[in-house]
């Protein structure tokens, strides 16, 4: 760990619980979008853990406080045993909300879900018209299946909440996309700009917004909100890379969720693993308890004795922590870093540039994992400072 220049050291355990578990059941998936979030080497399915195991993950969880289980993925529908796996969490109590693409799902496997006690379906779309949607998630026919599930979701009473990641190519649709969501009696939008780690990385120069197609994003936004006040939440995330101040990385690192990979590593945010030095502890082998209080990776970027200046003087260092640990990485060669968001950091000026060259640059081909697929018929670029 040495090498990393992570700032480890023995600490007291934490005590705080975690408030939500992200459970990566699975890396498989029938999309390909190019900014997935999952690491460039997926896990393969025969080293996912068992239902048994999952389940005593979920045990362990709710001992150490956690109220909320977010099922994802990959697409947690491919695994056949997941309306046992929130039967369980329904019954010690768990909130579950089911994080989904939809194309594998169908009215009755989401009767079935919700008769198990599921409580709520975030439901991804890659754009408001069925050619933009199939392109970007590289699955042809994918889109339709989307507003089928959408509808069944509220055909068999769960709460719907459309995700809609926007990027260049597809924010001319915005406006469509939080219109596709009243039609489906979403309850909720989160419009989320694209975040650069892992494929999404390797997309950047094709996935970029300029700063006039994020200012008309933002004024969409926040009409929007004034106008369907009471009838639609919208949450909204902008892109790191226009940004001013940065975001703090999960509420902190280590202080509010647990992510557990599909072979039980765990880890304070999903990206975490592509920082050299630290080792993941697994659900295999240790206790949760003992991973999310003591283990020396949910420890070494916790709290704020950690950070380097100008962070540690800063007014907002409780409040976003420093930034980004994995942008960090990505964009300075430095985990320890000031994250470049920040317009302290002197990286932020260089992540300017590369924002507003790449922006306005004709877009590369998207680099997808594989070829595109049918739907079924019912180099990471380091800054300079």
């Amino acid at each position: 760990m040495a090498d990393a220049g992570l700032p480890l050291g023995r600490r007291d355990p934490w005590t705080e619980p975690p408030m939500g578990l992200l459970a990566e059941l699975t890396h498989r998936c029938p999309l390909q979008c190019p900014y997935c979030s999952n690491p460039l080497e997926l896990e393969r399915a025969s080293d996912e853990l068992s239902t048994a195991e999952w389940c005593r993950v979920l045990d362990e969880a709710e001992a150490l406080g956690v109220l909320q289980v977010h099922l994802s993925g990959g697409e947690p529908t491919a695994r056949q045993d997941l309306e046992a796996i929130v039967a369980h969490a329904r019954g010690l109590g768990l909130y579950t909300n089911l994080i989904t693409a939809g194309v594998l799902l169908d009215e009755r496997r989401l009767q079935a879900l919700r008769e198990a006690g599921l409580d709520h379906v975030q439901l991804s779309f890659q754009g408001a018209k069925p050619e933009t949607s199939d392109r970007i998630g590289g699955y042809r026919g994918g889109h339709a299946k989307k507003v089928a599930v959408g509808r069944a979701v509220r055909a068999v009473g769960l709460p719907l909440t459309v995700n809609a990641v926007v990027h260049r190519q597809n924010l001319d649709e915005l406006e469509d996309m939080i219109g596709l969501a009243l039609e489906l009696g979403a309850h909720r939008i989160e419009v989320a700009h694209v975040q650069y780690y892992g494929w999404a990385l390797l997309n950047r120069a094709a996935l970029m917004p300029t700063r006039e197609q994020l200012e008309a994003a933002t004024a969409i936004v926040e009409r929007a909100r004034r106008e369907l006040r009471g009838r639609l939440v919208i949450d909204y995330v902008i892109p790191d890379y226009w940004a001013k101040r940065p975001k703090p990385c999960m509420g902190g690192w280590g202080s509010n969720v647990l992510n557990v990979t599909p072979q039980g590593k765990v880890m304070p945010c999903h990206a975490a693993a592509s920082i050299p030095g630290l080792t993941f502890a697994s659900v295999r082998e240790h206790p949760l308890r003992w991973i999310w209080q003591e283990s020396p990776a949910f420890q070494v970027f916790r709290g704020t004795d950690w950070l380097p200046e100008p962070c540690r003087s800063c007014e907002r260092k409780e409040i976003d922590f420093g930034g980004c640990r994995c942008q960090a990485l990505a964009l300075t060669g430095d985990p320890t870093a000031t994250d470049p968001a920040c317009e302290l950091s002197p990286f932020h000026r260089a992540l300017f540039e590369v924002a507003s060259a790449e922006s306005t640059a004709p877009p590369p081909p998207f680099v997808y994992r594989r070829p595109m697929r049918e739907a079924p018929a019912l180099g990471p670029v380091r800054l300079q400072a």
